[in-house]
């Protein structure tokens, strides 16, 4: 007979993202249907006729909060990482944990981009003697991880998913297995990313991902509407403290929700598009359901992925009707992204604060701009306001999906505590 899993919760929470600077800006802007895609007013718009012109930018930005060396010496993937896990480690009450029993799982789907494009234009313009010492060690991918855990002292292990906009979420999955391994009584687990920069702009709008409603970018993402035409590219980053209960539990921790389980799952497709009947997305959720010990009739709430792409849309909600058949009729649906943009890396990392605030406080934030619903998205979408989740006299559980380029396929479930 296999052990019982160690139970694990959630202690900490932390955000900074294009409608708010911290978890609770954020949480009370998602619950208003705040848009946060906006015009670029960069120094760089008016250099490139861009097919593109707007986006979702944090609504904070890192000067307001770090340091000046940590502004000058960390990529704007890192000071986002760093801003997040700040807040979510005082949510957590900055536990007093064994060092080597703390770990960190940050994830980031590209990288230090503007470090790395800076120093190309520097030394393409001046020379290398103008290329920053630093340079390497503020592009790498990992550099998010390790500024966390060099900031924590953090040494049970700082790692790193790369799996483009499902990287936030398999940072949370991997925690969950630091946990339930033995190898870490406390994760602080998460996903940043800061690309809004022309390069990408133009490399999504050239793949046909981006909407092009440039004249009206509060309204441009909206998942599952007939009209949808792309994501919003967006910005940011999400942190979780992970915790054995055992843990929490003798230091008096305040728990937010339970992580249950998790699923994952490949498409093996195509290197962009998703498997369209979203047969691998299933595959992720009926794992994580498995993982948890949960049937299709125990969900109350999906943050669903729902990027606002016409393809990735209706391949989600066959995943989702799929996974959950006729239990999907009462499960309420939010697609978040219509207000935050999509933050790649970051968006499963942020998605899952907002699953773990659902549960905690029985409340599923709206899908806004939706105006015609997609007729193939066979699901109970919220729309425009907030719903009340549950009958006040059970536990809420919520499941939460992300889906990356590449087929990669993650799904968390979380539980009210």
């Amino acid at each position: 007979m296999s052990p019982t899993p160690v139970s694990v919760v959630v202690t900490g929470l932390g955000a900074t993202t294009p409608i708010g600077g911290d978890v609770p800006s954020t949480w009370e802007a998602a619950l208003k249907g705040t848009s946060g895609a906006a015009t670029f007013t960069g120094p760089w718009v008016d250099d490139f006729e861009l097919p593109v012109t707007f986006g979702a930018q944090v609504a904070v930005p890192p000067s307001d909060v770090l340091e000046k060396v940590q502004l000058r010496r960390l990529d704007p993937s890192s000071q986002y990482g760093l801003i997040a896990a700040r807040e979510a480690w005082a949510d957590a009450g900055s536990p007093d944990v064994e060092r080597t029993r703390l770990g960190v799982c940050m994830a980031s789907g590209i990288g230090g981009l503007w470090t790395l494009l800076d120093n190309w234009d520097a030394m393409k313009e001046k020379g290398p003697r103008r290329v920053f010492p630093l340079a390497i060690p503020m592009l790498m991918p990992n550099a998010p991880a390790a500024t966390v855990s060099l900031e924590l002292g953090a040494r049970a292990g700082a790692h790193t998913p790369v799996s483009a906009c499902a990287s936030g979420a398999e940072a949370i999955a991997m925690g969950l297995q630091m946990i339930r391994s033995g190898r870490a009584d406390v994760v602080v687990c998460g996903g940043t990313e800061a690309v809004v920069h022309p390069l990408p702009i133009a490399a999504f709008a050239a793949m046909q991902a981006l909407s092009t409603r440039n004249d009206d970018p509060e309204r441009a993402s909206r998942p599952y509407d007939t009209g949808r035409d792309g994501f919003v590219l967006g910005e940011g980053a999400g942190a979780v403290v992970l915790e054995s209960e055992e843990h929490a539990r003798a230091r008096g921790a305040t728990v937010h929700a339970r992580l249950l389980g998790a699923g994952m799952s490949s498409d093996a497709h195509h290197i962009a598009a998703p498997e369209p009947e979203g047969m691998g997305a299933a595959r992720a959720v009926e794992l994580a359901l498995a993982d948890s010990g949960l049937q299709p009739g125990d969900l109350d709430h999906v943050n669903a992925h729902a990027t606002s792409t016409p393809v990735g849309d209706t391949a989600e909600a066959r995943a989702i009707r799929l996974a959950l058949g006729s239990a999907a009729d009462s499960v309420a649906v939010s697609g978040t992204k219509s207000m935050t943009g999509h933050l790649l890396g970051a968006a499963g990392a942020v998605e899952a604060v907002l699953a773990v605030l659902a549960v905690r406080e029985r409340l599923a934030p709206p899908t806004i701009n939706i105006t015609d619903l997609d007729p193939e998205v066979d699901l109970d979408v919220v729309r425009d306001e907030p719903r009340a989740l549950g009958d006040g006299e059970r536990a809420v559980t919520a499941l939460n999906n992300s889906f990356g380029f590449g087929g990669h396929n993650v799904a968390l479930t979380f539980r009210s505590a």
